[in-house]
């Protein structure tokens, strides 16, 4: 056997949050962490975790291993996104915008967070609404399930794929 085949597969894994927490008992405050982690491969998939504990070693262990079990595949055009779309999560809005190559990811910290760890590397962001990062990162990843395959959304309109490309991408394929 190949030494290939036992490699683990390495995520570009990014802290976005660590928070204090508090639950109030009938002994006063009892605190914890919690922890916010994005795991992706660079390559089209990312994944976001949530983990709790009274430690912050602990918290950034289970948000880890539930970013890598939440990892989902996104649609990548080139370097950027196929169409721009609006993700929305409480009172956060996060709008996506395809950019020309060479752009690099215009974003606030979390939502570059996950666009990076997801694999664009030229993109126009938005963020509207709600700061609060827990939000603004559920709506990225909201605004990011929404996107769809030029391919698949050409087959389905009866177009051809050129049609429904980005203006740069059609100016300088025609």
């Amino acid at each position: 056997m190949e030494m290939s085949d036992f490699q683990e597969k390495t995520y570009d894994e990014r802290v976005i949050e660590i928070a204090r927490v508090a639950k109030v008992v009938k002994g006063g405050r009892r605190f914890q962490f919690r922890v916010t982690v994005v795991a992706g491969d660079n390559n089209g998939n990312v994944g976001l975790g949530i983990g709790k504990a009274n430690a912050v070693p602990d918290a950034m262990r289970k948000a880890t291993e539930r970013a890598h079990r939440n990892m989902k595949p996104v649609v990548l055009r080139g370097t950027t996104v196929p169409h721009q779309v609006i993700g929305r999560t409480a009172g956060a809005v996060v709008m996506l915008k395809p950019a020309s190559r060479g752009t690099g990811v215009i974003a606030g910290s979390g939502v570059r967070a996950v666009l990076e760890a997801a694999g664009f590397r030229d993109i126009l962001t938005k963020s509207m609404g709600s700061a609060n990062t827990l939000n603004v990162v559920k709506a990225t990843f909201d605004a990011l399930e929404q996107l769809k395959s030029p391919e698949e959304e050409a087959a389905k309109r009866g177009k051809p794929v050129q049609e429904l490309l980005p203006f740069w991408e059609r100016r300088k394929n025609a």
